[in-house]
């Protein structure tokens, strides 16, 4: 199937075009009306390289010229289902519309579609190889009321993951494998984390199982110790790369990590061979900081990387599922975006 960037019609050859235009000028200051009326996150990575192989988000649209449905919510009054879409092109989510299918009932997100069009939407996660309680079936869906918010103004709702909750996505198309380098970032609610195993984005193994060191590379948000922490009592940005939680290139206490608890966080892991990247921010002002930008763990299994390329939201590798958080969108590349990319990505965020 192929993906949005593919089709150069005259609309999306300007989009890029503006887009490239900002990343060669070094775009790291405060959001411009060019950039939030021309372009979104993916068009900015795919002009910097690197495109988005998968693209979610219940909020907007991440791509200027997207027009389809963000997400679908199904209510239980009847169990009749919905896809709720953007306003306009490259624009907000229909929480209208939402609104009124949902009224006087309870709705659950059922499905987060993928806007990059590989077909990498997330479901329901399945049962996986963690053994904590209620291990043996299918992880819950949010609630779609539970984490509402504006963008430009307009309503919205996030994703809110309480524990037990968890969405997955283990037979994807584009997504790095072994040590294929990739970027993702993802806005989280910098004051809704806990200390349980393991609200993230990112890249997780295809039998939802433990499959060893280095088959998973996923943004990590919360405040757990157990492998890896921060300066502060946390939430951290760290990265789940299977049996750790790294912040640097030790395990365990790493300084260069600090807490990071904006009401609206921009969270970003990415690697290559033999380097990764954290980096974070304040998604309604400022820049990105770069936390670490190194070699992998020291630790054996780390080099080379061992990614198998399922999706995982709120959830570890194993299913691991007493996290909580709230997700608002997030996206997975082709390559290692650089810095100058995810800054013109980040002035985007601001904008919105």
């Amino acid at each position: 199937m192929s993906t949005p960037v593919t089709s150069l019609r005259p609309r999306r050859r300007a989009i890029f075009t503006a887009a490239a235009l900002l990343l060669a000028a070094g775009f790291l200051s405060a959001p411009t009306t060019v950039q939030a009326a021309t372009s979104g996150p993916c068009d900015i990575y795919a002009a910097g390289g690197t495109p988005c192989v998968a693209a979610h988000s219940t909020t907007r649209a991440l791509y200027a010229a997207y027009g389809g449905a963000l997400y679908q919510i199904r209510r239980s009054s009847d169990n009749t289902t919905r896809d709720i879409g953007v306003l306009s092109t490259g624009g907000v989510a229909n929480a209208a519309a939402q609104d009124s299918f949902c009224a006087n009932t309870t709705c659950l997100i059922t499905i987060i579609y993928d806007q990059s069009g590989r077909g990498n939407h997330l479901t329901q996660a399945p049962p996986g190889g963690f053994s904590g309680p209620a291990a043996g079936g299918y992880d819950n869906l949010a609630n779609a009321t539970a984490a509402p918010t504006t963008l430009n103004g307009q309503k919205a709702y996030g994703v809110y993951v309480a524990a037990g909750t968890g969405y997955r996505n283990n037979n994807t198309n584009g997504i790095a494998k072994g040590d294929q380098p990739e970027g993702m970032y993802a806005i989280f609610d910098g004051t809704h984390y806990n200390g349980g195993c393991c609200f993230d984005y990112g890249n997780a193994e295809t039998n939802s199982r433990d499959n060893g060191n280095g088959t998973m590379e996923a943004i990590y948000f919360g405040n757990i110790k157990v492998w890896g922490y921060g300066t502060g009592n946390g939430p951290w940005i760290m990265a789940d790369l299977e049996n750790g939680l790294y912040s640097g290139v030790n395990a365990g206490y790493n300084a260069n990590d600090p807490t990071v608890n904006y009401r609206y966080t921009t969270a970003i892991v990415k690697g290559e061979a033999n380097h990764w990247s954290i980096r974070g921010g304040n998604s309604q002002s400022g820049n990105l900081s770069t936390f670490y930008n190194g070699a992998r763990p020291n630790v054996s299994g780390y080099n080379p990387m061992k990614k198998e390329g399922a999706i995982i939201l709120g959830i570890g590798g194993d299913n691991s599922h007493g996290a909580t958080g709230t997700f608002y969108e997030g996206v997975m590349t082709s390559g290692y975006p650089t810095d100058t990319t995810e800054n013109a990505v980040q002035a985007n965020i601001v904008a919105a």
